[in-house]
């Protein structure tokens, strides 16, 4: 998938010192993010320096000026960045969506949960599927920022337990591609019991393996659970999902754009685009 991925993903002026490098007090870049519904200043982390330096490469390029928000959908997220989607690029943006189109450039995961989790006003990078994707790698390109809605403690609980759930199904597929010619010998000799044993004894392995991480790696702290009570936020995209930076103004104008109408496919009846974006 290209433009319609399906992710299972800043302001006015802020009046801080900044220099002329674009980066704030505490040396992180900013990028501001002219729309056509306001605009939208950014703050790019850099603990997730291969995200936030190729975010610095497409502004410089101008590979986000003129692109649309394609894929709108409230209490969730707002997501852009497809360069297909400037004007003069129908051509480009029908071979993606008819999928005969390079693949865009990706970047390695930089996935620092539970530092960076999924609360309202993140900025993270969309990606293809765990199936076509195991490593999480992220698109080259393209970025959501969230919206979310409140979470309640049942809801957070929830998730912790979905999370440790997808850990151990993770860790068991692993273990299942590291004894495919054992289980494949297996099969050829029509040995059931020696299959369901090796399958058995590899998922009690994963569960033990998962048991033994911190209790960080799945709970939400004290902290968290009130930033999603109190800000919202999405966090079933916990760990699944590179967050690389944070709205730091103009999150009116990213609520705005998410109460936007859209069709069937989550995009806005009207084009709203990014005009310019630059470092600050």
């Amino acid at each position: 998938m290209r433009h319609t991925l399906n992710l299972l993903l800043v302001s006015a002026l802020l009046f801080t010192a900044t220099s002329c490098s674009g980066q704030n007090g505490n040396n992180e870049t900013e990028v501001e993010l002219e729309t056509t519904a306001g605009t939208i200043r950014l703050r790019l982390f850099d603990d997730t320096p291969l995200h936030r330096d190729n975010f610095i490469k497409n502004v410089k390029e101008g590979k986000y000026d003129g692109v649309t928000f394609h894929r709108v959908i409230r209490n969730f997220m707002i997501q852009t960045g497809d360069p297909n989607t400037r004007p003069g690029h129908e051509a480009e943006l029908e071979a993606a969506n008819n999928g005969t189109a390079p693949a865009p450039p990706t970047v390695k995961a930089e996935i620092l949960f539970p530092r960076h989790y999924h609360h309202r006003g993140v900025l993270a990078a969309a990606r293809e599927g765990d199936e076509a994707n195991p490593t999480k790698a992220s698109d080259g390109y393209q970025f959501y920022i969230v919206t979310g809605k409140f979470q309640n403690e049942q809801a957070l609980v929830e998730m912790e337990l979905a999370r440790k759930d997808a850990r151990i199904q993770t860790l068991f597929n692993e273990k299942l591609r590291a004894n495919a010619a054992a289980l494949d010998d297996m099969r050829k000799r029509r040995d059931t019991n020696a299959i369901s044993d090796l399958q058995e004894r590899l998922l009690d392995e994963a569960r033990t393996e998962v048991d033994e991480l911190p209790r960080s790696t799945f709970e939400y702290t004290t902290e968290m659970q009130r930033t999603y009570r109190s800000k919202g936020g999405a966090p079933w995209l916990d760990g699944e999902y590179t967050i690389f930076g944070e709205v730091v103004e103009g999150i009116k104008v990213v609520l705005d754009i998410e109460k936007a109408k859209t069709d069937d496919n989550d995009r806005p009846l009207k084009d709203i685009r990014i005009v310019k974006a630059r470092i600050l």
